[in-house]
């Protein structure tokens, strides 16, 4: 079975949770390839996704929507799941006891569109001497009152995203298990 992890990242964040995941999946016996989602144009033969983006401002990375956009037809007809990179520290909630772990405001929109399985929130990482990208970076770290809010480190959690592309592969040992017809 062939499965497709695209991915959007600005840092390498989110390319190395979709490396781990395609790697996790390979070792499990798939064929699983993590591939840039603006360079993945072509998915016909994979028989599964997993489609995955940092998060920016609360919304995924133009690459991740265009992908999924440009190929729902071919997603809703198979066996898709979703990630996101975001947060950046160890705590879980925030003062108020909110999970920090906000969904992006069109992961409800984008799963429905292709019938996503599900949508897990990794914690990111975080280089404060690595180049800002785009305006909304450079100003954050312009600004001295919220240069500190982000915590410098890699938050990423290695056990917990094999544990979701182990939950990947077991979903389609099951779903290949089933008859056709069924």
């Amino acid at each position: 079975m062939r499965v497709l992890v695209a991915y959007a990242t600005h840092h390498g964040a989110t390319r190395g949770i979709a490396e781990r995941i395609a790697t996790t999946l390979t070792r499990l016996g798939l064929d699983a390839t993590a591939r840039p989602a603006d360079e993945s144009r072509d998915v016909g033969g994979y028989d599964a996704f997993v489609v995955g983006s940092a998060i920016y401002a609360f919304r995924w990375l133009g690459e991740a929507h265009n992908f999924v956009n440009r190929h729902r037809e071919t997603l809703a007809a198979h066996p898709t799941w979703f990630f996101s990179s975001g947060p950046v520290g160890t705590a879980r909630v925030d003062a108020e006891g909110r999970d920090v772990r906000q969904a992006p405001r069109e992961i409800a929109s984008l799963s429905d569109l292709v019938d996503a399985l599900e949508h897990r929130i990794f914690f990111g990482a975080y280089d404060p001497g690595q180049k800002p990208i785009g305006l909304m970076e450079r100003i954050t770290r312009a600004m001295p009152a919220t240069r500190d809010l982000l915590p410098a480190g890699d938050f990423r959690d290695w056990d917990e995203i094999d544990a979701f592309a182990t939950s990947i592969a077991d979903e389609l040992a099951r779903v290949s298990a089933v008859p056709a017809g069924r």
